[in-house]
């Protein structure tokens, strides 16, 4: 029964997080649930997730909806996740919360209200401040995703949206930098030892499937899926953000 229950939220998990994030909402309850305490469970989904990631990745690249620009830029995401992993404990939790549930709304409504947003792709040539902005995106949110997380793909999606980008292109790159940083991540939690491996490779295995099904299913609707995807997960992220801070 554990391992169907690790092989089924993997699978969703990863069908969701293959194109517009937000995996974590799902598999890292999952892992709790079975009785691991946070570090662990968070190790261990680090592991699994950053190999269904590696999956998007592959499908995305394969289909032309990674370009060059993120590629160059993932050592940087990685970089900044490491670093963002090792300076955990140095702002309150509480404090990051907050912040980046204001950010979400503001994300959600901005997407909301630019109906024929991303689209297209308007992308020809990034001047010196896209450029800037790009490598200050991938830092920040490197170092973001390996210091907290929540919203990471969001974020990466706007970003990318932002510079131009359509929305299957936009969520391939993110994909990209995501993958990037959760290696960041997943080295850290592997030195510490707080990985428990048997179910981070079964819900792994799964995520693999998921992130397969997601991506080629996200290739072949555009934005017309990934959009509302997009939308209806980023009011999920904010929902779940609310709760922790006023209800839980």
């Amino acid at each position: 029964m554990t391992v169907l229950f690790l092989v089924v939220a993997g699978f969703i998990a990863s069908f969701i997080d293959s194109t517009v994030g937000g995996g974590g909402l799902i598999s890292t309850p999952a892992l709790l649930s079975l009785g691991l305490p946070v570090p662990y469970a968070l190790g261990t989904n680090k592991l699994a997730a950053f190999i269904g990631c590696f999956t998007s990745v592959i499908s995305f690249w394969r289909a032309g909806k990674i370009k060059a620009m993120a590629f160059k830029l993932m050592p940087i995401s990685f970089l900044g996740s490491a670093l963002g992993a090792y300076v955990v404990y140095l702002l309150p939790e509480r404090l990051m919360k907050n912040i980046i549930v204001v950010l979400l709304i503001a994300v959600a409504v901005y997407t909301y209200r630019r109906k024929d947003w991303g689209d297209t792709s308007s992308v020809k040539e990034l001047g010196l401040q896209a450029v800037v902005g790009a490598l200050a995106m991938a830092a920040g949110l490197g170092f973001y995703d390996g210091f907290f997380g929540p919203g990471t793909g969001s974020f990466l999606i706007f970003g990318f949206l932002y510079l131009g980008f359509d929305f299957v292109t936009a969520a391939g790159n993110a994909k990209a930098l995501n993958f990037a940083s959760g290696v960041g991540a997943f080295v850290s939690f592997a030195l510490s030892g707080t990985i428990v491996w048997s179910y981070g490779l079964i819900m792994a295995a799964a995520m693999i499937v998921g992130a397969l099904v997601g991506t080629r299913l996200a290739i072949k609707k555009g934005a017309a899926y990934v959009r509302p995807l997009f939308l209806l997960v980023t009011t999920l992220l904010i929902g779940k953000q609310v709760y922790d801070i006023f209800l839980k």
